[in-house]
């Protein structure tokens, strides 16, 4: 046996975990009416397969209708749920892990206008920030009915063939009884620390009354709100004590800090850029005071930081969820002694910035992940080898030589560049998106693992690719900054590229006009900013940054506004002119007549890309699809057969910016779904 302190086995009453690592319960919003189907069922047994002990679904289940999901939740209240977490409990349990699944009821963390439009309730009348919606005051009969509701949805579960459940109990509606900050009860469920957990308790001995005690019951809770007024850590340390003495459970789960606003919900899952296992230590003293199995998750994005929990007692099994999203075979790599093919979670966040926004759960380099029924995590090999030529080392053009290699065909590569990496390198520039080119460096290594042979410093032309004799070119040579957005003085303009890369000096009365919403607009803001310059971020439409996202927003917005720099929305840039050293602004609005002029030193323009494709046109001539690709092939699986030039020597695809701006997800998806049918 092993003797690394990840593949100890723990026992947890009497299921035996045959390791160390987990993935806690997240919602990645795969459910289809509420109910774990196909996409949902694949996800999760994909982590089993890849040799984790405990996969825990559901962030969380909804056990009342009127705990409306707000991102797409399964619905532990309906009867018909049971057959579908039966057929995932035992592929699961085929695959050789437990699972279990997170139940919470939401209170004020949802919205009244949700599924059957009931009114949300709270220990008060105060609102979630996140979610804005005022709850009513929860009556006696309502905690009478939630704790029912509880118990019907464990009862559920254990027929389904789960190994246990978890209540989510930090921001939702247990924790919003316990914390003084959101309960204003009288007695006997407000008031005390003692009233104020008779709410958890009472719903702990529904449930296990209901189940008994051959079934895995656990909490995740804060043991600390880092909130004035809220749960403190010594109380929160108490908390602690009085769930393990209460004998209702098995397991504590911990979690510090509170999620009824983006930076706190940031701080308790840290993106890139903040520091990882950040609670790490909290969890250990949790654990020292209880003498309790302890669970924990929070930026657990590599296998060291992993091993160094567990080995050093910190806490009995480590959560890695996010990082699972990125690999979700990181045991069976660690078993085989391969943790160098790990890919790396690199807490871009884009899995849960999407599910915050209405949509599902994808990792930012990771296309097979929340797509295993149609897309691999492990790349067959072709049934015959061929010569594939790729122009371009962006993130696009190494996922498709990186899958192509695997698939065994010889694959060349060209990159004008010195490096790889194209707008993922320059990206990384910044401090709090370095953690960015582990999508590149993975790729690189995966790729010289396979043969994959580069050539940088190359301007591949038409003659240089048809010099390689290809039977498949594709081109991913991305794009370049779109500047040209003016009715006049283009010319006088920068890119945000021209900022990060730090090609154009920062300017000392700066405007930002940002249309495109993502990364590179904030990142340049953020650059002039720290160098003393006055700035002003601008857009058209109703909200600044919306590609950015919620969770990624926070540190931009911590930053930027101790810089001192001020947002506008609303407003468009339509010209510029000079005026002396100076540049005048014009401005008018989509929403009316406006016209308003700003004098600054220095414009940026953050409007996308633009295509580089005069190779793909100057090679479409000569091959046989002439560039088309069928979209019945690309999205059943099947290899691209059209050919409507039999003159051609060779098929012809372009993928990723090179086709039209997008983003890092979507050009690593191009490369994936194309090349893994060559």
């Amino acid at each position: 046996m092993s003797n690394d302190p990840l593949l100890q086995p723990f026992q947890l009453k009497h299921l035996t975990l045959r390791n160390r690592i987990i993935v806690t319960s997240h919602e990645p919003a795969y459910p289809e009416d509420g109910m774990p189907k196909g996409r949902y069922r694949a996800y999760t047994v994909e982590r089993a397969r890849g040799g984790v002990a405990l996969t825990m679904t559901a962030g969380s289940a909804a056990v009342s209708r009127d705990s409306p999901p707000v991102f797409n939740n399964l619905l532990a209240y309906k009867d018909e749920i049971v057959p579908w977490i039966r057929e995932m409990s035992d592929s699961v349990h085929e695959e050789g892990a437990a699972i279990m699944i997170q139940l919470t009821h939401l209170g004020r963390r949802t919205r009244w206008d949700k599924g059957d439009w009931l009114p949300i309730l709270a220990p008060s009348h105060h609102r979630e920030a996140a979610h804005r919606a005022f709850p009513k005051k929860i009556e006696d009969w309502d905690i009478e009915r939630i704790i029912r509701d509880f118990a019907d949805a464990a009862e559920r579960m254990k027929a389904g063939g789960m190994d246990g459940v978890e209540l989510e109990a930090y921001g939702h509606l247990i924790d919003q009884f316990v914390s003084p900050l959101t309960n204003e009860l009288d007695e006997p469920y407000g008031g005390s620390l003692d009233n104020r957990m008779r709410f958890c308790f009472d719903v702990l001995k529904a449930i296990r009354k209901r189940v008994g005690d051959d079934f895995i019951l656990g909490v995740r809770y804060t043991a600390d709100e880092c909130l004035p007024g809220g749960t403190g850590k010594t109380e929160g340390l108490e908390i602690s004590r009085r769930l393990k003495e209460s004998g209702l459970i098995d397991y504590l789960n911990v979690i510090r800090g509170h999620i009824d606003t983006d930076p706190g919900l940031t701080d308790v899952i840290p993106i890139q850029g903040m520091a990882s296992a950040p609670h790490l230590d909290f969890a250990g003293e949790v654990r020292a005071v209880t003498n309790f199995p302890t669970f924990h998750a929070a930026k657990i994005q590599d296998v060291a930081t992993a091993r160094h929990a567990i080995a050093a007692g910190k806490v009995d099994m480590i959560g890695m969820t996010r990082a699972h999203m990125a690999d979700p075979h990181i045991v069976r790599k660690i078993i085989d002694k391969r943790e160098d093919d790990i890919r790396p979670c690199v807490g871009a966040n884009y899995c849960l910035d999407r599910i915050y926004q209405g949509g599902l759960a994808f990792c930012i380099h990771n296309p097979a992940t929340g797509r295993e029924e149609t897309m691999p995590h492990k790349i067959a090999k072709a049934p015959q080898r061929k010569k594939v030529v790729i122009v371009g080392a962006g993130p696009a053009g190494l996922e498709a030589a990186r899958v192509a290699a695997e698939r065994g065909h010889e694959v060349v590569v060209f990159e004008a560049a010195n490096d790889p990496g194209g707008q993922v390198r320059l990206t990384a520039q910044s401090e709090r998106r370095r953690e960015m080119i582990g999508i590149i460096d993975w790729r690189m290594s995966q790729c010289e693992k396979c043969g994959v042979v580069f050539h940088f410093n190359t301007w591949a032309d038409a003659k240089t690719v048809l010099g390689e004799t290809p039977d498949v070119v594709i081109v991913a040579t991305g794009g370049m900054a779109h500047t040209e957005v003016l009715s006049k003085g283009n010319e006088l303009v920068v890119s945000s590229w021209d900022i990060i890369s730090g090609d154009v000096k920062p300017g000392a009365n700066v405007l930002v006009y940002d249309d495109a919403g993502d990364h590179a607009g904030l990142q340049a803001a953020e650059i002039i900013a720290k160098a003393g310059g006055k700035v002003e971020i601008m857009t058209p439409d109703r909200s600044f940054a919306p590609e950015v996202m919620a969770m990624n927003l926070v540190p931009y917005m911590r930053s930027l506004q101790k810089l001192d720099a001020t947002f506008t929305v609303t407003y468009r840039l339509e010209a510029a002119e000079r005026n002396g050293n100076q540049i005048v602004a014009h401005l008018g609005s989509d929403y009316g007549d406006i016209s308003r002029q700003r004098v600054v030193d220095q414009i940026v323009i953050n409007h996308g890309t633009i295509p580089l494709d005069d190779l793909y046109f100057d090679l479409k001539p000569g091959s046989k699809n002439l560039g088309e690709i069928s979209h019945d092939a690309l999205l059943s699986g099947a290899p691209q057969t059209i050919e409507r030039n039999p003159q051609g020597r060779y098929q012809l695809f372009r993928i990723g910016d090179a086709v039209a701006a997008r983003n890092t997800h979507a050009a690593i998806y191009d490369g994936l779904r194309l090349a893994k049918d060559l």
